[in-house]
């Protein structure tokens, strides 16, 4: 702790001193601590939603002030998240990375109905279709606030999604009432995190909002890249070393065959090659009669069969496409994305 910050906390009086220092527990507890943003959410809720985070997460309010002088007691940097406390806020810690925390909030966010005299975090859209209400004044109601609608097969209806206010804007009363009967909830009440600071880094949530799919994807075909690379240039590593012996073994058993070095290890293969060539000369004599005896009625082999030689061939460039095989599939689910896309229109233990 500073000489300031120490001086300021001995002039607070005692149940001040006693949450600063609570509060400076519940920092230095946690591997990332951030600020949230509580405005709008009552009570009864917020009381839920830290029931649900607990005990992975703790969520703690207090005076904006006590939060100052706690993070800058701390004074590791977490001092940063001091330029987050404005309006109602409290501190959340967990021992999760900053990523996590960011998609756990995001996930527990829930629907809500907006109030007259709110601003619209995005636009309201009432969608096309039947609105349920039986006809009558309600369809005055609608159209007053901007949105198609008629009267047709005996209820009232929306002819086409209308887009009735604007992010940004204030919520009337009149809107207030129609996105009540309709039952439409156009905003999400949770915590939204403003930053958080973990591992001496200052994370905004822009840093956060990420695809962790696409990312662990991008993290997998650059291993699968990786690997390939690194047999082909013939590097060992622990993960590439098996395929290499495998190579290898494919490489010296095919030289071993083309060179009819004899060896035990060779030898059942030499003899099928041998045996192989013998039937295809013999298949090339007219007269059978010509042939020895035991070699008379023996058929070449068929077309499709693969001599020793070939099968040694295949083993060698099976264990150097295997590689290429795991790269290309990467690759073709990366373009099978792009085309959904398109007809439409992995940081490892980092993400937990």
């Amino acid at each position: 702790m500073s000489a300031e910050a120490e001086r300021k906390t001995e002039n607070l009086p005692e149940w001040k001193r006693e949450e600063v220092d609570a509060l400076v527990e519940t920092i230095e507890s946690y591997d990332s601590i951030g600020v949230v943003n509580i405005a709008g959410i009552p009570s009864r809720q917020l009381q839920a939603m830290r029931a649900d985070l607990w005990p992975d997460t703790e969520l703690r309010v207090s005076r904006n002030t006590l939060l100052v002088r706690a993070l800058e007691e701390v004074d590791e940097g977490a001092e940063e998240l001091t330029e987050h406390l404005a309006g109602q806020v409290g501190i959340i810690g967990t021992n999760d990375n900053p990523f996590t925390l960011y998609q756990t909030l995001e996930a527990s966010k829930t629907p809500a109905p907006i109030n007259a005299g709110e601003v619209a975090p995005n636009d309201i859209v009432i969608p096309e279709g039947d609105t349920g209400v039986d006809p009558g004044p309600f369809v005055g109601e609608l159209q007053q606030v901007g949105a198609s609608a008629r009267i047709m097969e005996g209820s009232i209806q929306v002819t086409e999604d209308s887009t009735v206010l604007d992010a940004g804007e204030e919520v009337s009363a009149d809107l207030e009432n129609v996105l009540s009967e309709l039952g439409i909830e156009p905003k999400e009440v949770g915590l939204d995190l403003r930053a958080v600071f973990s591992e001496g880094v200052l994370f905004d949530p822009e840093d956060l909002d990420i695809d962790l799919g696409a990312y662990r994807d991008d993290v997998a075909t650059a291993a699968a890249r990786a690997r390939n690379l690194s047999v082909n240039a013939t590097y060992p590593t622990a993960q590439t070393a098996s395929t290499l012996l495998a190579k290898a073994r494919g490489d010296a058993k095919s030289v071993g065959l083309q060179a009819a070095i004899e060896s035990p290890d060779l030898a059942d293969d030499l003899v099928s090659k041998v045996d192989a060539q013998v039937r295809a000369l013999a298949a090339q004599v007219d007269d059978p009669e010509a042939l020895p005896e035991d070699l008379q009625d023996v058929e070449a082999p068929s077309a499709g069969a693969e001599t020793a030689e070939d099968e040694a061939e295949d083993e060698e460039e099976s264990t150097t496409e295997e590689t290429d095989t795991e790269a290309d599939a990467e690759d073709s689910d990366d373009d099978d994305d792009d085309d959904e896309e398109a007809g439409g229109d992995a940081l490892g233990n980092m993400f937990g």
